[in-house]
């Protein structure tokens, strides 16, 4: 049997106390494509940080969306040509994720 068990969550410490002045990312999975997101939308609200990747768990491994403190959505869709060339998601993630990193490090100089 596995057993689960809350946790403390410490994105507030860390975008507060321990590296305010960090780029930092939290990830947001939902079954409900409505609240994907909103609740995204609202944890950029509370914690205060730069970026939300989030996703649907039936479309995961195709389908993300990167919601941003602006209110910009972004989906980020692997094709089956994608597929095919053996690109998975998570390289599309990373390579957009890396040039946000960049912009941010440009105007926080």
């Amino acid at each position: 049997m596995i057993a689960l068990r809350l946790v403390p969550k410490v994105l507030k410490a860390v975008t507060h106390i321990w590296a305010p002045n960090a780029y930092i990312i939290s990830f947001k999975l939902e079954t409900d494509n409505r609240i994907l997101i909103q609740k995204s939308k609202e944890a950029l609200k509370k914690y205060k940080h730069q970026l939300v990747i989030g996703n649907l768990l039936h479309t995961r491994k195709r389908n993300v969306k990167l919601i941003s403190q602006d209110d910009v959505v972004e989906d980020i869709v692997l094709t089956d040509q994608d597929i095919e060339n053996g690109i998975e998601i998570e390289d599309l993630i990373v390579s957009n994720v890396k040039a946000k990193h960049d912009i941010f490090l440009k105007s926080h100089k």
